[in-house]
């Protein structure tokens, strides 16, 4: 299963349309994770043009943005999570664990800034922002391999 996670989209300030480069990684995408700061549903639509879409609400989306705050799924066999704010980075993985016992992975948003840890059996995965890229050198997606219930690959792709 290839799965594409974003997050931070804040359209339509930093999204005004699909970038060219976020659309070559969704060609062959089973499903889209955005987690969250979607900020406009017509984000969600264009995404959807692609594959199945699964978001939680983010800070800056506002009541039209028909999400929860938290989201917990089994995508072929790996238990997945979600959140938009996972709080300050001290701790962030313990936290997270705590918040989310049984999951495998956390994929979470809000800071922009990729990020990929692993510990006390949990990884927490943050894909950046693909178009407000803040502080980093380029604007960026994830992608994840997911393998009867192992994460077999995952990448974080600039994509501008």
């Amino acid at each position: 299963m290839r799965v594409v996670a974003l997050a931070d989209t804040h359209a339509p300030r930093s999204w005004r349309s699909m970038p060219l480069r976020v659309a070559e990684q969704l060609a062959d995408a089973d499903l889209i994770l955005h987690a969250g700061d979607v900020c406009v549903p017509s984000v969600l639509r264009e995404l959807a043009a692609y594959a199945p879409v699964r978001v939680v609400k983010g800070n800056n989306d506002g009541p039209d943005l028909d999400a929860p705050e938290t989201l917990e799924l089994i995508l072929d066999g790996l238990r997945v999570a979600m959140i938009h704010d996972s709080g300050p980075a001290r701790g962030r993985l313990e936290r997270m664990r705590r918040r989310f016992p049984e999951a495998d992975l956390v994929v979470f948003g809000h800071s922009h800034i990729p990020l990929d840890e692993s510990g006390d059996g949990l990884r927490i995965f943050n894909p950046g922002s693909p178009t407000d890229r803040r502080r980093q050198p380029h604007g960026t997606v994830g992608v994840l391999t997911i393998e009867h219930g192992v994460l077999r690959e995952v990448r974080i792709i600039p994509v501008s």
